[in-house]
């Protein structure tokens, strides 16, 4: 159990409207306990906007990279357009389907209040919640919503299977048989924080769909940074880390589309999150082949100087990641190949010191004989995405040790 004096207020994340700026504002309420640490173990980052069903309860299934002594839930209403009133959150050890182990149901509350009104536009954390999780863990972060509050914030593309009951608050139901509509989004949750973990920190991995797992199997845990958790999980405890997808499907990093742009959401995503040590960038490609689509790779150098700066000022390393392999899709052409690959070669040239380390992703991925493509046993049949085998290539080509230094981390 979590002490009293360990229990810290509400944190209040103020996030500015999308496109705004350079990305968002934080103002952050301290933790009691001068040994408590909090570190991310689970993020999803908001995409967009859907169909809210009042009255519904909402089961997040959610895969945690770190244990801890307790956790703490980031709920968002980051992108709705109305407060967000919720009168239950709830977290529990999943048990199987939307049923939780036995004794482990816990209400979350906020500054010890049991219901919350999160306004448009921002995040809150709930206070610490008293429930030990190991590594590896499947959460159950489920939350009521007793009125219509407008359009619900989600992740769309969540790779596995989530539950929501037609109406009624059942939030606090260990069993799961009220949940019998199932959704492949995230609604509402976009992050998992963990007390006092074996670790030093986590590493957030920012990009697009390549990120949040399109092509991998659903329910199976294979997305890139799934696997590098995997990796990392093996390591010392000050080498560990925890691992954070910031992955958006259809994003970009020059401009909104699906979810803010990559520098709009950078604060919000990445920087602000807890305990962040490192952030690995793999994102441009759907700038390159989306439309309308960018033609100057000097654009890509100046937002990748602009994301590293920012980065920089927080302390946080930044590894760059070269653009994979898309041709065979769609929107493929030969111009825009040539886009990728002056990217690419920025990006391999650490741009002039620029990034921290370089992790050359394309390489690992693209056929030798046709390198413009994806290697066909890599290949989840669209020729951009990439199937389980292809998801651990990009992880396994991390290198640990760039990424986790061999000696103990200094503030």
């Amino acid at each position: 159990m979590v002490g009293a004096g360990r229990i810290g207020a509400a944190l209040l994340v103020l996030v500015l409207g999308a496109g705004v700026g350079q990305g968002t504002a934080t103002a952050q309420a301290p933790v009691p306990g001068a040994s408590d640490t909090w570190t991310g173990t689970w993020e999803a980052a908001p995409s967009g906007t859907t169909a809210a069903h009042p009255g519904a309860s909402f089961r997040n299934v959610v895969h945690l990279s770190l244990g801890g002594d307790a956790v703490r839930v980031r709920l968002t209403n980051r992108l709705g357009t109305a407060p967000l009133r919720l009168d239950t959150v709830t977290v529990a050890l999943r048990g199987t389907g939307p049923d939780a182990v036995p004794g482990s149901m816990r209400t979350a509350t906020f500054g010890g209040a049991g219901t919350v009104t999160i306004p448009a536009g921002e995040d809150l954390v709930t206070d610490a919640v008293p429930l030990a999780v190991p590594a590896a863990a499947d959460l159950l972060v489920t939350v009521h919503t007793p009125d219509d509050s407008g359009p619900a914030t989600y992740h769309r593309v969540a790779g596995g299977t989530n539950y929501r009951t037609q109406s009624g608050n059942w939030a606090a139901d260990s069993d799961g048989a009220a949940y019998t509509t199932t959704t492949t989004s995230w609604y509402y949750v976009t992050g998992v924080d963990v007390l006092d973990p074996p670790a030093a920190g986590s590493v957030v991995a920012f990009g697009d769909s390549l990120t949040d797992g399109n092509g991998s199997t659903r329910d199976a845990n294979h997305r890139w940074p799934d696997r590098l958790a995997e990796r990392l999980k093996a390591l010392p405890p000050y080498r560990r880390l925890g691992v954070l997808n910031a992955g958006i499907s259809g994003n970009r990093l020059l401009r909104d589309d699906t979810g803010p742009s990559a520098l709009a959401r950078l604060d919000a995503d990445a920087l602000s999150r807890s305990g962040v040590r490192v952030l690995i960038v793999m994102e441009g490609i759907n700038d390159i082949k989306g439309t309308p689509n960018a033609t100057d790779p000097d654009a890509f150098e100046s937002a990748y100087r602009t994301l590293v700066t920012r980065a920089h000022a927080h302390g946080i390393r930044v590894i760059g990641g070269t653009l994979t392999p898309y041709g065979g899709d769609g929107a493929y052409t030969a111009a825009r190949e040539g886009v990728r690959q002056a990217v690419n070669a920025f990006v391999r040239a650490g741009a002039g010191g620029l990034f921290d380390a370089v992790v050359d992703f394309d390489a690992a991925v693209r056929d030798p004989e046709q390198p413009q493509r994806i290697r066909p046993a890599y290949d989840s049949g669209d020729h951009l995405h990439f199937n389980d085998a292809g998801m651990r290539a990009l992880a396994d080509t991390v290198d640990l040790t760039t990424l986790a230094p061999l000696t103990p981390w200094t503030p």
